[in-house]
């Protein structure tokens, strides 16, 4: 099978390449996955869509990749894919039909109304989103409600009103998974913990390992790579967690670093600074100051 992404422009072309019926609405669509044709192609595939996703998917045998992470369906998985992102699947001969559902939004639907702007804000539609969301069923039975309002008002007669009650509806939905998302943070303490020692050891041994000199601090981004996150999601759920984002995080490692390195070596505060990825000891000593209410030097009189 070619490596070449297929692109998918508008919802009516998906529905022709699944063999459903021309939908009802040109620009916003809810389907159900029974209802869809399934490819018969196996092997690697990869897809880009020029319209909003947003999906519960379960019992599907064949693998997603978005971003970096890779993802099966055996549960119910509340999953979303904003435009022109890509999107791996890996197919396996004598496949299952999957069940679930999909809503599908073009971002011409969104025009002229603010949540053309503000879905940008949801942490779900990011690319490198750390983990899918669990339901409960309680939380699919809510989100299965709203869908089908949803359907159900692009369905009948559409007027002056049905874009903003549209809207409307995908916004509380896209509210609902920002509630949800905050509880699958507290509820997977076992995860939570294990990813809480994981960040542990890989600020340990960058600061080891790395050459700060020439590398500086790793960055937010570098951090969020590690661990396939989005650096919005990272930061939420550090914040959630810890109190702390990931910039905060960051420092405290370095404040630990720098306190080793005044009350253990006879290093100068420019030395350590320098050994610290710092172009100038100003810098340091004033970030070292905000941190710890004391500068490098009262610091390390405070060993003597």
């Amino acid at each position: 099978m070619s490596d070449t992404p297929i692109r998918i422009k508008t919802i009516s072309q998906f529905h022709s390449l699944r063999g459903l019926p021309t939908p009802k609405h040109p620009l916003i669509s809810v389907i159900n996955f029974e209802d869809m044709e399934q490819t018969s192609e196996i092997g690697k595939q990869s897809l880009i869509f020029d319209f909003y996703m947003i999906s519960v998917k379960r019992d599907m045998d064949h693998k997603y990749r978005y971003g970096q992470q890779d993802y099966d369906f055996d549960e119910g998985i509340m999953f979303g894919m904003a435009p022109h992102q890509v999107l791996g699947v890996i197919r396996e001969e004598n496949g299952k039909n999957p069940s679930g559902w999909m809503i599908m939004i073009h971002p011409d639907f969104l025009w002229n109304t603010p949540m053309a702007t503000a879905i940008r804000k949801y942490d779900f539609f990011n690319y490198s989103v750390n983990e899918a969301l669990f339901l409960s069923e309680d939380e699919e039975i809510k989100i299965q409600q709203i869908t089908e309002n949803i359907k159900q008002e692009y369905q009948t007669n559409i007027d002056k009103f049905s874009q903003n009650i549209i809207i409307s509806q995908l916004e509380t939905l896209l509210n609902y998974s920002e509630r949800f998302y905050e509880r699958q943070f507290i509820t997977r303490q076992k995860a939570h913990h294990q990813f809480l020692e994981r960040l542990e050891t890989s600020l340990n041994n960058y600061f080891e390992e790395n050459n700060l000199k020439e590398q500086g601090l790793p960055s937010v981004q570098y951090l969020s790579d590690e661990f396939n996150m989005s650096p919005q999601y990272m930061r939420n759920l550090l914040k959630t967690l810890t109190g702390q984002n990931t910039q905060q995080i960051i420092h405290e490692k370095l404040i630990e670093k720098a306190k080793e390195k005044l009350s253990a070596t006879e290093l100068s505060v420019s030395q350590i600074a320098y050994e610290l990825g710092f172009e100038h000891s100003q810098s340091f000593s004033k970030l070292f100051k905000a941190k710890t209410d004391i500068s490098p030097l009262e610091f390390r009189k405070s060993f003597n």
